[in-house]
């Protein structure tokens, strides 16, 4: 098959990252089990009426929607043009709410918009954007088998680090994101990120390498129970560009969510072992 210059360019893109990764040359086996490898997906809920959710709504008033529709009600709640914290007065042009698959069993979050997700209303879709799908390939995933969100949903002025109460209007909202998702795990990209999720302050250096059990604050299953899952924390892909000797490192962490998901690890050929 002869690609087009386009394709080739974002080939050599590929298996530069893996060679930074430390992946040596790869071999491409066609199993039945490879080709039907997706991450799992549940049936859709019965629809059924949609109550307004609080910040703190007890049992789900839409446990039996269907998960884009949950997803929907709170993006209608957060409005086109939320004024809850001083970003919405701060130059941010839209909302930037999150994308994936609603049925994920692996959820990325991240810092906040930049400017190119800020212009698009998704998030990651800038340089670390591209970064971080050549990351979830790695993993032998698409993009549209995960869901990406962020801390804040709003781009702060020049990219900097969102404010503490600016991350803890958001909170919430994102807290419900993940409740509907009910992802297995949750990659905690940089230091922000992981240090408002888990509500510490310890370094890149003591959080990762290991699992954290979370629960999102504020919010309860539809049975009453706190929902449960576990949190990664590794490099943003924004870091890694900054510094790409890293990107072995977040390498091992991602390896480390795919062995407790279940997912292959890329298998080298003799020469590169």
């Amino acid at each position: 098959m002869t690609l087009d210059p386009a394709s080739k360019s974002v080939l050599r893109e590929r298996l530069q990252f893996y060679r930074e990764l430390g992946i040596g040359p790869l071999y491409r086996r066609e199993t039945a089990a490879n080709a039907d490898r997706v991450m799992p997906r549940l049936a859709a809920h019965k629809e059924a009426e949609t109550l307004p959710l609080e910040e703190n709504p007890g049992p789900l008033a839409v446990s039996k929607l269907d998960r884009e529709a949950q997803l929907q009600v709170i993006l209608d709640e957060i409005g086109p043009n939320c004024q809850r914290c001083a970003l919405a007065k701060l130059g941010r042009k839209q909302i930037v709410f999150g994308t994936g698959d609603p049925h994920a069993e692996l959820m990325f979050v991240g810092e906040g918009p930049g400017a190119d997700e800020d212009a698009q209303g998704l998030p990651f879709v800038g340089r670390a954007g591209q970064l971080l799908n050549n990351m979830i390939a790695a993993m032998g995933l698409k993009r549209e088998q995960v869901y990406i969100a962020n801390i804040v949903k709003c781009r702060p002025p020049g990219n900097r680090t969102p404010e503490r109460e600016e991350c803890d209007t958001c909170s919430p909202f994102l807290m419900r994101q993940i409740l509907v998702i009910k992802p297995k795990v949750i990659v905690a990209l940089g230091a922000t990120a992981a240090k408002n999720l888990l509500g510490v302050n310890d370094s890149m250096a003591s959080m990762r390498g290991r699992f954290y059990d979370f629960s999102p604050t504020r919010t309860l299953t539809d049975t009453g129970e706190p929902f449960e899952c576990k949190l990664a924390v590794t490099y943003h892909p924004a870091f890694l560009l900054r510094d790409p000797r890293q990107k072995k490192e977040a390498w091992k962490d991602l390896q480390m969510v795919m062995r407790d998901l279940g997912l292959t690890l890329p298998q080298r050929t003799s020469e590169g072992s």
